[in-house]
């Protein structure tokens, strides 16, 4: 075998492609480099899966150790072109190299033939990223179509240039191979017919006896590998590491990247991320390592507001929630789409975030294909309620799939109508039809949102949500005056309360259940006196109010109990009927109720039981609720007043 070195392409007689035109098979992406990195190597892991087994993916970006700089300049500088075709020299030779890493393993590898002319059809993965473009893919509901993403690699490396090392199954046994490739631009030597053209193409590799660069293969390719410090295979392995020379990390540091890297594999993968409800493995794991340090990968369940798009993901899937969406004429299956609203509070923006296309609140549905890859985040009409959200997944249905995917650019984050003809153009055009309907029936644009068969006109929730009934007392029956979360409306012409544009709900027997008095005429509405005969009587101190606590926006009720003794107390919650005295306790299927999340004593501690033994007197408690969208919230603190103390 020869030793590894460099080798650039010519232009044959019949022509070729130059390395300019590959690298603009990608366009000008609106992404940047590092997501499309991320989109395109975990897509091609994905359609590289073997069978069944969880896919590995790892991103490690660090810089070579010292140990292993020297083999990195003397290997990789051999029959090196010179720097204006070919700037790897100054990248190698530099004090410090720092390379991009991305790995999977569980994944096929880069099998079949080395050479292009073979006409091997079922296993030709190694040519199909090594030498050639454009070829159509051969995964059935894959992410790929015709591997112009492979791309980014090259692009995102300052010299244009990589090193592939990958093992998969030769012949019933393993082999482990490795090979540079390069892309820079084409260029001349000599001039006039005497001169030569290159195509700005490079590989670094062993030459045949006919002229052909070839990989290290078995043990050769093992050992340089060791050398250079490439993460080695298990002996029954199969996968493949792609090294990114010298990444362009744009304005960000190395910590920075890692941390967008690890965002981005979340905001971009999660689907991936979701084991089944059997608590199986998911599809895939992933890691990111940034200076041999471990950035974790945010879990797109506990974070939000990905764990809506998880909601809305099994929404899709669920038998109940799921929407199949339809084109009539003509007649197809679109695909399935599932929602998730709820109240959050907007959030911080980030990087990973806003490259998705999500800012500080979400009105999103996800698009993606057969194969759950995300394409990208479709934005909708933007409730007019500050703290209501909606997250939305729709997958297009499997015998559309090939539909769907002619419609993506080259890096698969759009679907564009416009580039397709006949039934597929109509396909794809009434999917965002559908999806704009299906929003537009979840909440309007017109800043109503639906609340079942009525529609309930909301302000921004700060305002619409906040003005509520005023501080009242109610004892320790069923006929506690109820807190009801509605707009605010004029007092009813029966009611009198002392703060005007206060509404005042009377408990269910139409009249104050404290007292025979009318509530105006309390001053202050004070307890009338201390009384060791009295039932438990419970004071609300001020109008409901919004608190963000641990992500998530609650409503805070202060009170106290102005009886003496120690009470157990309960928080009654229920959804009011608009426009009625009326409440529900038993929502019907599928729909929201507000949630009991905690009582906070007068030291600020949070108890999450639902019940809660509260001492009469001027201590004031709190209770915590997650209120339900497109709901008129009804709060309620029973007290019983216990006959021993704790």
């Amino acid at each position: 075998m020869t030793e590894p070195a460099w080798h650039s392409q010519k232009f044959p007689p019949e022509g070729a492609s130059a390395a300019e035109g590959i690298r603009n098979q990608l366009g000008r992406p609106a992404l940047d480099l590092l997501t499309i990195l991320v989109r395109e190597s975990a897509q091609n892991s994905w359609d590289a899966r073997r069978g069944d087994t969880t896919v590995d993916y790892h991103l490690d970006l660090r810089a070579v150790s010292p140990a292993h700089a020297p083999a990195w300049r003397e290997l990789l500088s051999r029959r090196i072109p010179g720097h204006g075709n070919l700037p790897l020299r100054q990248s190698v030779s530099a004090s410090s190299l720092r390379i991009l890493s991305i790995s999977d393993r569980g994944t096929t590898g880069l099998g079949g033939p080395t050479r292009a002319d073979n006409a091997v059809v079922e296993n030709h993965d190694f040519v199909s990223f090594i030498r050639n473009i454009g070829e159509p893919r051969d995964t059935e509901l894959g992410g790929g179509t015709y591997g112009f993403g492979k791309g980014i690699f090259y692009l995102l490396s300052r010299p244009g240039t990589v090193l592939v090392h990958t093992r998969c199954r030769v012949d019933g046994g393993f082999e482990t191979r490795l090979m540079g490739c390069a892309l820079w631009k084409s260029y001349a030597v000599g001039e006039g017919l005497s001169g030569q053209r290159f195509t700005g193409r490079h590989w670094w590799g062993t030459m045949s006896w006919d002229d052909v660069v070839e990989p290290l293969v078995g043990a050769g390719a093992e050992a340089v590998a060791e050398r250079l410090g490439l993460r080695a295979f298990a002996q029954e392995e199969t996968g493949t590491t792609v090294v990114v020379i010298d990444p362009d990390l744009g304005e960000r540091t190395a910590e920075e990247a890692g941390s967008y890297l690890a965002e981005t594999i979340a905001w971009n993968l999660w689907p991936k991320m979701l084991g089944s409800s059997d608590g199986d493995s998911p599809p895939m794991r992933f890691s990111v390592e940034c200076d041999g340090i471990t950035v974790p990968v945010p879990d797109p369940r506990e974070t939000s507001p990905l764990d809506m798009f998880v909601a809305a993901h099994e929404a899709m899937r669920s038998e109940h929630d799921g929407r199949e969406l339809k084109c009539m004429k003509p007649k197809a299956t679109l695909g399935l789409l599932g929602f998730e609203k709820r109240f959050i509070p907007p959030f911080a923006e980030t990087s990973a975030g806003s490259a998705a296309g999500i800012g500080t609140t979400v009105h999103h549905v996800c698009l993606m294909r057969t194969a759950e890859l995300v394409v990208t985040y479709y934005s909708g009409p933007k409730p007019s309620a500050e703290y209501v959200s909606y997250a939305g997944v729709f997958r297009a249905d499997a015998q559309l799939d090939s539909t769907f995917a002619a419609s993506e650019p080259p890096t698969h984050d759009a679907w564009h109508w416009q580039s397709l003809d006949g039934r597929d153009k109509t396909f794809v055009k009434t999917t965002f039809t559908r999806i704009k309907e299906s929003v537009e029936e979840l909440i309007e644009v017109d800043g109503k949102v639906r609340a079942g068969s009525s529609e309930i006109a909301l302000g921004a929730a700060s305002r619409a949500f906040s003005d509520l009934v005023a501080g009242s007392w109610g004892n320790g029956g069923a006929s506690d005056y109820r807190r009801v979360f509605k707009p605010i409306a004029p007092a009813p012409a029966s009611t009198t309360t002392q703060h005007t544009g206060d509404l005042f709900e009377p408990g269910p027997t139409g009249v104050p259940a404290t007292d025979s008095a009318p509530q105006h005429d309390r001053d202050d509405r004070t307890d009338p006196g201390p009384s060791s005969g009295r039932r438990p009587r419970v004071e609300y101190l001020g109008s409901p109010y919004y608190e963000v606590r641990s992500g998530h926006v609650l409503l805070v009720q202060a009170f106290r109990i102005n009886t003496p003794g120690t009470h157990r107390c309960v928080a009654d919650l229920g959804v009011a009927l608009a426009g009625t005295s009326s409440r529900e306790t038993d929502p019907p299927r599928a729909a929201d109720q507000p949630q009991f999340f905690g009582w906070e004593s007068p030291d600020g501690a949070l108890h999450t039981q639902s019940t809660r033994m509260v001492d009469g007197g001027e201590e004031v408690w709190r209770v915590l609720v997650r209120p339900a969208p497109d709901t008129m919230t009804e709060i309620a603190v029973s007290a019983q007043r216990e006959v021993a103390d704790r």
